[in-house]
C-alpha cells in the first residue's frame, strides 16, 4: 500500500525534559535531511539505518536555527509502522515542540489523523487488530495486571488463539466443500457429521475458556466502577481518602460536606478501582446537597460495586434500610466504620438486612480495616488472586462480544449437526463463526470499524 508521510507530536503536551516530533512514510527520510544540520555535514540518507545523531534543525527558508535536537533514523521495513521513520527528539517545552511539529509541516508531511501510525502498522500488516488495540490498552493500564494483559496481547497470545481456531473452521469448511462439489470423488476424505461435531465442540470450548475470563479481564482492562455510598458524616470521604492515600475529599464533622460526586482512580490488589465518593444519601431542603444527592442516586444505578458505609458509634436508622433496598440485587460490601468509637450499631439488625454480603468494620481514623477491605473486593471479583502468567485473559468489550456472537453460531452448528441437518446447511453456521473471530483480528473487518476504532488513539501513535 502506498502512503503520504505524517507527523505529529509523540509525547504528551507541556514540560518537560524531552518531547519527540515522529514522521513516517516514504518522504520521511528527504524532509528530515531538508531540515537537519549534522556537525559532520552528512545526511540522514547516507547513515547506518536505526542509529541516532546530534545536529540542528534548520528553517531552509531562513537559515536560521530552530533547535538543537537529536534526530533518530530508522529504515523501513525494520519500523512500527514499517515504513521510514524518523523521530526528532528536541527540548520539551510547549513553544519548541510546536516550532519543529510546523517546521516538518511546511517541508512536506502531513499531520496525522489520531492513531494513524497504528493504524498504518496495522495496514502494512505489521500487527493484527486485536494487537493494535493491545497498544491502547497499553498505554491506559491502571495497574501492573492490566498492563500484563496489554502486553499479552499486543504480543499477538490472543491473536495465535484466534488464528488457531479459525483454521481449524477452515479446514472443515474447505472439505466440506469438496464433498459437495464433488460427490464422485472416492478418494476424497468425507466430513462425516461425527468428525464435523468433534472439530466445532472443540472450538466452542476454547471460545468457552476465554469468555470465562471476560468480566475479570474487563475489569482490569476499564476498571471497576465502585461507589462509595451512606448516610452523611458516616465516613465516606474518610474511606475515599484512606484507599486514595491522599486527601482528596474534604473530612469534617459536619454532614452533608460533600455535596458532588469526587471521582479518582486507585490500585487494589493489582484491580483498578474508579472510586466515586457521593453525597451522602438523605433527604435535605438543602438545594445545592439535593442536586448532589440526585447525582449519587444516579451513579448507584451504574456501578459494578458499591460500598455502603455504616456508622458503629449510630444506631441503624430508616434512612439505612431504604439505602439496603436500593442496593438490593447489586455487588456491594457493607463498611462499618468508627469502631474507635463506642459501639450503638446492632449488629444482629445489620447482619439482616445485609443477608450474605461481605461486611467489614474499619477505624479509618486508627488506620484499622484497610486491608481487610481491599482482600474483600479482591476476594469477591477475582476469587483472591490473579493468575499473573495467565495472558488469555479477554479485556476488550469488542472482543468480548465478537466472542458471543462466535459461540452462539457454532453452538447452532453442533445442534445442527446433532439434529442430523445436510451438511450444507451446518456450513452456513460454521463459516460465519470463522467470519465473526475473523472481525477479532481484523482479517474481515471494515473500513468504517477501523476508522471508529483508531480515531480513539491519541495523536502521535
Amino acid at each position: 500500500m502506498e502512503f503520504d508521510t505524517i507527523a505529529a507530536i509523540s509525547t504528551p503536551s507541556g514540560e518537560g525534559a524531552i518531547a519527540i516530533v515522529r514522521l513516517s512514510g516514504p518522504e520521511a527520510i528527504s524532509i528530515a535531511d531538508r531540515l537537519f544540520r549534522a556537525p559532520s555535514g552528512k545526511n540522514l540518507a547516507d547513515q547506518a539505518t536505526h542509529t541516532i545523531h546530534y545536529g540542528h534543525l534548520e528553517n531552509p527558508w531562513t537559515e536560521e536555527v530552530v533547535e538543537e535536537v537529536m534526530v533518530s533514523f530508522m529504515k523501513g521495513p525494520k519500523t512500527f509502522t514499517r515504513e521510514d521513520v524518523i523521530e526528532i527528539n528536541c527540548h520539551g517545552g510547549i513553544v519548541s515542540v510546536n516550532r519543529v511539529l510546523q517546521l516538518v509541516l511546511r517541508a512536506g508531511a502531513r499531520l496525522a489523523e489520531p492513531g494513524e501510525f497504528t493504524k498504518r502498522a496495522f495496514l502494512n500488516g505489521r500487527i493484527d487488530l486485536s494487537q493494535a488495540e493491545a497498544v491502547m490498552d497499553l498505554i491506559r493500564a491502571k495497574t501492573d495486571r492490566a498492563m500484563d494483559v496489554a502486553l499479552g496481547q499486543m504480543e499477538g497470545r490472543l491473536s495465535k488463539l484466534i488464528g488457531t481456531l479459525r483454521q481449524a473452521l477452515l479446514e472443515s469448511i474447505a472439505q466440506m466443500e469438496v464433498n459437495i462439489d464433488y460427490p464422485e470423488y472416492d478418494d476424497v476424505e468425507e466430513m462425516t457429521r461425527p468428525m464435523m461435531l468433534e472439530k466445532a465442540k472443540w472450538v466452542q470450548a476454547e471460545i468457552d475458556k476465554l469468555l470465562q475470563t471476560s468480566s475479570q479481564g474487563k475489569i482490569l482492562r476499564e476498571g471497576l466502577s465502585t461507589v462509595i455510598v451512606g448516610r452523611p458524616n458516616v465516613g465516606k470521604s474518610s474511606l475515599l481518602n484512606s484507599l486514595v492515600q491522599e486527601n482528596k475529599a474534604i473530612v469534617t464533622e459536619i454532614a452533608g460536606t460533600t455535596r458532588d460526586i469526587i471521582e479518582e482512580y486507585v490500585n487494589v490488589r493489582g484491580v483498578p478501582l474508579r472510586l466515586v465518593d457521593t453525597a451522602g444519601i438523605r433527604e435535605t431542603e438543602d438545594i445545592v446537597e439535593r442536586i448532589g444527592v440526585e447525582r449519587s442516586r444516579k451513579v448507584l444505578k451504574e456501578a459494578d460495586l458499591i460500598l455502603y458505609v455504616l456508622n458503629y458509634a449510630e444506631e441503624l436508622t430508616e434512612e439505612d434500610a431504604l439505602l439496603f433496598e436500593a442496593v438490593k440485587g447489586m455487588n456491594y460490601i457493607v463498611v462499618v466504620n468508627k469502631t474507635d468509637l463506642p459501639r450503638k450499631i446492632d449488629m444482629e439488625q445489620l447482619q439482616r438486612l445485609a443477608g450474605d454480603k461481605l461486611m467489614v468494620t474499619t477505624s479509618l481514623i486508627e488506620e484499622e480495616g484497610i486491608d481487610q477491605l481491599e482482600q474483600a473486593i479482591a476476594d469477591l471479583f477475582f476469587e483472591g488472586e490473579i493468575e499473573a502468567g495467565d495472558m488469555t485473559y479477554v479485556s476488550n468489550a469488542r472482543h468480548i462480544s465478537l466472542l458471543h456472537q462466535a459461540h452462539q453460531t457454532i453452538s447452532d452448528a453442533i445442534a445442527a449437526a446433532e439434529m442430523d441437518v445436510p451438511v450444507d446447511m451446518i456450513q452456513i453456521d460454521v463459516t460465519r463463526t470463522w467470519e465473526i473471530l475473523g472481525e477479532i483480528i481484523g482479517d474481515t473487518a471494515d473500513d468504517g470499524l477501523l476508522n471508529q476504532l483508531f480515531s480513539q488513539f491519541c495523536l502521535g501513535k
